[in-house]
């Protein structure tokens, strides 16, 4: 979400349309939500005593997980946070329902509605934490939404450039360009090419 990106995009391919990669989007909404944890965690290490505040630990990635890959202990955990914490309950539970929102396959003009009733819920709300989020997803809606036309995301483009880095690392520098694009090869596609027996005949 930088405009020397997207002006560029606009100057040099002219029928493309622009999309907002989600998970972008996500990591500031949900830093939003984790930064009311913070907060309200720091309150309460303050005010509880310290063998009651000790029963919260783990907290920091029971809240972080997605509802459904919590473990039981996890569960646990955040009933007993959201219990001391409305406000971070709250948090919570609106970062999910956007979450929501997104992994639905929904045309873009029905995500649109569905995104400006999340808004609304925290225009009601006391929460403060997604100001600057909702002025970011304001700035840059049609871009966001675009996302729910084709779902498009640069998961393979990132998975791929990480892929890469790590390469270089683990090589300690490439100088020869053909084996730095075997090498790349191998790692991308050589299990499934040169591995015995084939995977599709074990």
């Amino acid at each position: 979400m930088y405009e020397g990106f997207t002006e560029a995009v606009r100057e040099e391919l002219r029928e493309a349309r622009i999309v907002i990669d989600r998970f972008h989007v996500s990591k500031h909404y949900r830093k939003a939500a984790d930064e009311v944890r913070q907060q309200e965690q720091a309150r309460l290490k303050a005010e509880l005593p310290e063998q009651e505040y000790k029963q919260l630990g783990g907290l920091l990635w029971a809240f972080r997980k997605s509802p459904k890959d919590l473990t039981p202990e996890q569960r646990s955990v955040l009933k007993r946070f959201f219990k001391y914490s409305p406000l971070a309950k709250a948090a919570y539970q609106l970062r999910e329902q956007l979450t929501e929102i997104f992994d639905q396959h929904i045309p873009q003009k029905l995500a649109q509605r569905k995104i400006v009733a999340w808004i609304k819920r925290i225009e009601k709300s006391t929460l403060t934490c997604f100001d600057a989020f909702i002025k970011t997803l304001r700035n840059w809606w049609v871009e966001i939404t675009n996302y729910f036309i084709d779902r498009a995301n640069s998961g393979f483009v990132e998975g791929f450039n990480n892929k890469v880095k790590v390469l270089k690392r683990r090589c300690y520098g490439l100088y020869n360009l053909r084996h730095f694009f075997q090498c790349i090869f191998l790692d991308l596609d050589g299990y499934r090419s040169f591995a015995f027996p084939p995977p599709y005949l074990a």
